[in-house]
Order: C-alpha cells, then sequence, then structure tokens
C-alpha cells in the first residue's frame, strides 16, 4: 500500500523557506530588543542574548539545510532510534539536569545547554507516522490492543518523564500532539474521545492534588486578584498588550522589558512585540506565520506516500501547536505554561528544533511518490 512507484523531483518551497527565515531574522531582532536591559544588568553585555541567539540561528539554517538534502531513510530507517535517544535526554535531564524555576528541564553539556522536550517532539513525530503508516491494516481492522495502544504507550512514557522534571506544559504538549496524529493516522474516534475523557480528568486531579499548580490555575483564571504574586507575569502581559495600542510604542521602545515583564525573551516575548509593533505589527507577524503553516500544510498535503504525509503533518503541527500556545498563555486564556514561540523566542533547542521541522518540510516538498 505505501510502497514508493518512482520519485518525481520538483523545486524546494521557496515561499516556505522564505517564512521561515524572516521569522526567524524577526526573532533575533526581538530577542535583542526584549533583553538588552536586563543582558546589561546581570551579565554586564546588552548583546549577550542576541550574539547566543545569532549562533543558534546559525547552527539551525545548517540543520535546516541538512535535513532538507538528506535521504528522507536517513531519519525513517532510525525512527526507533530517535525515541531511544529522547527518552535518554529526558531521564538524563533527572540526573544531570540543571533546575531552574522549580523545574528540571535542561541539560547542561559544557557551554551548551540543551532542552531534551523540544528534541522530544520531532522523535516522537517520526515514530507515530511510522506507526500509522505501516499499521493501516491493523487500523482499518480496529485492534485495540495492536493499534492503538503502541503510541500512547510510546507517548505515555515520554509524558511521565515530563512529568517528573516537572514539566506539566511539555506533557500536555505531548498528548495533544499525539491526538492529531491519531486522527490523521485513523484511529477511532470513540478511542480518541476516551482517551481525552481520561486524559482531562488526570489533568485535574494533578493540578487539585499540587497547591502549586491550583494557585496558577486560579490566577489563570483571576490574575489581577493575585497580581503581586501567582498572576504578576500574566498581569505584566496583558498590560504590554494593552499600552501596545494600534501602532505600538515602536521598536525598542517598550517599558514593559524593563525588568517589569519576567521571561521577557523567552516565552512572553510576544507581549513585547505586541507593546512595542502594536496590533498592527502583531497582525503582520501572525500573518506571516499563519502563511508558513498554510505552506507546510501544503505540502503534507501534496504528499502521496502515507509515512511522508503524515512526518509532514506531524511537523507543522509541531509549529502550529507551539505558536497557539505560546500565543493563549501571553493573552491569558489558558494557564501559564513554558511554551517558546517557534522562531522568536530565545533559546537554542526551540529555534534549532524549528528549523529541523522546517527542513524536513522543504525535503518533503522536493519530491513526491
Amino acid at each position: 500500500m505505501n510502497q514508493r512507484r518512482g520519485t518525481q523531483y520538483y523545486p524546494m518551497d521557496y515561499w516556505l523557506l522564505f517564512a521561515a527565515i524572516l521569522l526567524a531574522g524577526f526573532g533575533l531582532i526581538m530577542v535583542f530588543s526584549s533583553s538588552g536591559m536586563m543582558a546589561e544588568r546581570f551579565y554586564h553585555d546588552k548583546y549577550l542574548f542576541f550574539k547566543k541567539q545569532a549562533i543558534f540561528f546559525v547552527v539551525g539554517i545548517a540543520a535546516m539545510i541538512f535535513c532538507a538534502r538528506v535521504n528522507r531513510k536517513f531519519f525513517y530507517d532510525l525512527t526507533y532510534v530517535w525515541m531511544f535517544l529522547a527518552v535518554v535526554l529526558l531521564g538524563l535531564c533527572l540526573i544531570i539536569g540543571t533546575r531552574a524555576g522549580g523545574a528540571t528541564r535542561w541539560i547542561h553539556f559544557g557551554p551548551i545547554s540543551i532542552q531534551p522536550l523540544e528534541f522530544a517532539k520531532p522523535a516522537l513525530v517520526l515514530y507515530l507516522a511510522y506507526f500509522f503508516a505501516r499499521k493501516q491494516e491493523i487500523m482499518q481492522t480496529k485492534t485495540f490492543v495492536v493499534g492503538v495502544i503502541p503510541p500512547f504507550l510510546a507517548t505515555g512514557i515520554l509524558s511521565a518523564l515530563l512529568m517528573l522534571q516537572p514539566d506539566f506544559g511539555g506533557a500536555f504538549f505531548m498528548a495533544v500532539l499525539l491526538m492529531f496524529m491519531c486522527l490523521a493516522g485513523g484511529t477511532r474516534i470513540v478511542y480518541l474521545l476516551g482517551a481525552a475523557l481520561a486524559g482531562g480528568w488526570s489533568g485535574w486531579l494533578l493540578i487539585a492534588s499540587s497547591p502549586y499548580r491550583l494557585k496558577r490555575w486560579t490566577a489563570f483564571l483571576d490574575p489581577f486578584a493575585s497580581a503581586k504574586d501567582e498572576g504578576y507575569q500574566l498581569v505584566q502581559s496583558l498590560y504590554a498588550f494593552g499600552s501596545g495600542r494600534f501602532f505600538g510604542a515602536g521598536l525598542g521602545a517598550g517599558r514593559q522589558k524593563l525588568l517589569f515583564l519576567p521571561e521577557a525573551h523567552n516565552d512572553f516575548i510576544m507581549a513585547v512585540v505586541g507593546e512595542e509593533l502594536g496590533f498592527f505589527g502583531l497582525s503582520l507577524v501572525l500573518l506571516l506565520m499563519g502563511f508558513l503553516f498554510l505552506r507546510a500544510f501544503r505540502v503534507a498535503f501534496l504528499q502521496e506516500d502515507l509515512m511522508d504525509r503524515l512526518t509532514a503533518f506531524g511537523m507543522t503541527i509541531v509549529l502550529a501547536l507551539g505558536a497557539l500556545m505560546n500565543l493563549a498563555v501571553v493573552l491569558g486564556t489558558v494557564p501559564p505554561k513554558g511554551v517558546p514561540m517557534p522562531f522568536i523566542s530565545y533559546g537554542g533547542s526551540s529555534l534549532i528544533v524549528s528549523f529541523i521541522c522546517v527542513g524536513m518540510l522543504l525535503n518533503l516538498s522536493r519530491n513526491r511518490t
């Protein structure tokens, strides 16, 4: 069913490439704008985060070119290797990881710091795409044990390791990614509904059983009631968006980044974008992001081989889900979670993995079977 009938070569999707580089370039500008004051005060070098992000940008471009040019068999044949490495990295994070903000989410290898969660995302996509593409006959016979349990078990292992950090947001991201891949892969809706209900109930029990998570939940519902405590970050984010109005305060002229808004160059960088560029500038950025997702979904739609189609779909979901969750957090529509904005937020792991996802999509846009 999935045997290749011969490859036809097409030009690379240069519109997708252009959108990704433009977004990452814009991210460099915003990282400098949002981090200069903090970097100068605490590290005596206002260009520190900008220089680091520029290095990540170059490494990400190289990774994208590699992923766009290498034979896809390199990724497909090593599917289980990528999953194994993801489990190992998440496990190492619990043993030798660096603790910050109440969680252990980073591993330091000398001057290099990585966040295993980011690399686990494309690894899970490759595994799920491989599973659903190779098990279609089983899926069609509606065999629950063989056709449903393996992808849920694999995702559950990654999510469990994330919960031990603890990283509730990362585990939630993996669960939602699984749901989208299951929908595309042909899993019966009744199984997905049952899993969603069970997952939602389990999530609420985790929130209710943890005073810290419960406080963050109540802060999300009414951040101004605890504006100096749990709701502080969200309140400052809303102030930033509100003060931006239509055209913004001007690039570099924002005030919330002056040590009022925590994580201004990381997860809440879009609040700085909203303040400095206003509704108009933020809309342009979101339109560019939407254009990138449109081209990415187009790549998935044009694939004839199921493995290729599911891989392209999954890589697109990694980017789109990250963007949606980040915007939902900074706008106060969901509880605060550490989800970076693809291509724009500061962070090497996020930027490099975003480029890897685009590289895979560019690879698939070049040839169809």
